[in-house]
């Protein structure tokens, strides 16, 4: 984390650290902490990280190394709004 590169597509709600590889795909990590919500909470918020994960970085045919860290406001926010961040952030990988 420290020493990757901080994406700034416009996401409001994660923080995106890039690090290129040399492995030829992509590999995405997530980090949700604690901030004193439920693992109830977080692991409905990692959930969902996973699906968008999925549905929008995924398919991008790139190498490098993602981590996407959830803010605190992500707790709160609804799935349209974190399907925004995460298509922000792959229009920033294109």
């Amino acid at each position: 984390m420290r020493s990757g590169q901080r994406v700034r597509g416009g996401a409001r709600l994660l923080d995106v650290k890039r690090m290129e590889s040399p492995l030829g795909f992509l590999r995405v990590a997530l980090v949700v902490p604690k901030f004193g919500f439920t693992a109830v909470r977080r692991n409905q918020l990692k959930r969902r990280l996973r699906e968008l994960t999925r549905q929008h970085l995924l398919t991008r045919s790139s190498s490098c190394d993602l981590l996407l860290r959830a803010r605190k406001d992500a707790y709160d926010a609804s799935f349209e709004h974190l399907r925004e961040d995460v298509g922000r952030i792959a229009a920033e990988l294109s």
